[in-house]
């Protein structure tokens, strides 16, 4: 039997493994996205009585009209057919209702979208063209998601026959098995799936936002982790937040940012417990790449990588302006066999 061994490089601000505790108004976000940041923190400070849902609406959808690296909002990661859809999802730490769009066409809005699921409906998750109608009755634009650069993406993607992609056995455009060419996509800090974000307001109040275009080339209908409570995102007042980004595939069958939570209710930090949820795909998926940032109630914050060459997250706890905003760097953790671990000690001699 094959036993892994953990090495682990835990997180750095290239000072710092993890914060110090310091309570709201506060703003995390996966990625250096420090305009949705921004956004995000000026509706919280807006008034001490702000609500933190509004706060990862206002930061999402800034990512989403920004466009994040092209993997928030409409115009990037086209999917099998050319078509761009969007996830998105937003969770409230009080009760832990919530409201979630999958799949979302031809509506550019996604995180208010999910508001409104959350907020006019006794629903939890609304998915593909019905979620659309839905958007459309509550006066959302009905517009293409197509940008000159999903277009080239796609078309560039079709002259090399469509690969990679996403099927076992690699097949091409027409169906035919392409010898060799059973490529996943390769997800890394310019193809990752997610923005999330989680605001805890001043009086303990929290929420959690979501959103992605998903993956390049996906196979159209695919659904990621972004819209999945428990694996893109949860928020728990009593305890604090979790939000994932990465291969939302592998990682939505781990629940990590359930984990995550569920890890600092025991009493865990939120850097042992990021690590633990971190560790625990990797036991499974070797090769996956992916993140986790976790906020503890009183405002420590941490996070965990597995897989990327380079994870940042950013934050915003104070100050006026978005160079206010603090990028921290991750050091990704490392896993090895204990196969490669015997090839050190053998080369060592």
């Amino acid at each position: 039997m094959r036993h892994l061994h953990l090495s682990f490089v835990l997180a750095f601000e290239f000072h710092l493994p993890q914060t110090a505790a310091m309570a709201g108004p506060l703003i995390v976000n996966t990625w250096p996205f420090t305009a949705a940041t921004h956004a995000a923190y000026l509706s919280l400070t807006s008034s001490p009585t702000s609500d933190p849902i509004s706060a990862v609406v206002a930061g999402c959808s800034k990512a989403e009209e920004l466009q994040c690296d092209f993997t928030v909002g409409w115009g990037g990661s086209p999917d099998s057919n050319g078509e761009t859809t969007l996830d998105a999802l937003v969770m409230r730490g009080s009760d832990q209702n919530m409201g979630a769009v999958a799949g979302l066409r031809g509506v550019k809005d996604a995180t208010r979208v999910a508001r409104d699921v959350m907020e006019l409906t006794k629903h939890s998750l609304l998915a593909g063209e019905l979620a659309t109608e839905f958007a459309i009755k509550q006066g959302y634009k009905n517009e293409s998601l197509t940008s000159e650069y999903s277009r080239s993406l796609h078309d560039e993607w079709v002259k090399k026959g469509c690969v990679p992609n996403f099927w076992e056995d690699g097949r091409g455009c027409y169906g035919s098995v392409v010898e060799g060419r059973a490529v996943r996509n390769q997800f890394n800090e310019h193809n990752h799936d997610t923005i999330g974000q989680i605001a805890l307001q001043s009086d303990g109040r929290m929420a959690i936002g979501m959103s992605s275009n998903g993956a390049k080339h996906k196979i159209a209908g695919r659904i990621g982790d972004a819209p999945i409570p428990g694996a893109g995102g949860y928020v728990d007042d009593e305890v604090g937040a979790c939000v994932a980004t990465g291969d939302g595939d592998v990682m939505m069958r781990h629940c990590p940012a359930f984990l995550g939570v569920e890890l600092m209710r025991t009493g865990m930090t939120p850097q042992k417990a990021a690590d633990e949820a971190v560790k625990r795909i990797a036991k499974k998926s070797t090769d996956f790449s992916g993140a986790i940032v976790c906020v503890s109630k009183d405002g420590e914050h941490a996070a965990a990588a597995h897989g990327f060459q380079n994870f940042s997250y950013s934050v915003q706890n104070g100050g006026k302006g978005e160079e206010d905003v603090r990028v921290i760097k991750i050091q990704p953790l490392t896993i090895q066999t204990a196969e490669q671990s015997e090839q050190k000690v053998l080369a060592s001699y």
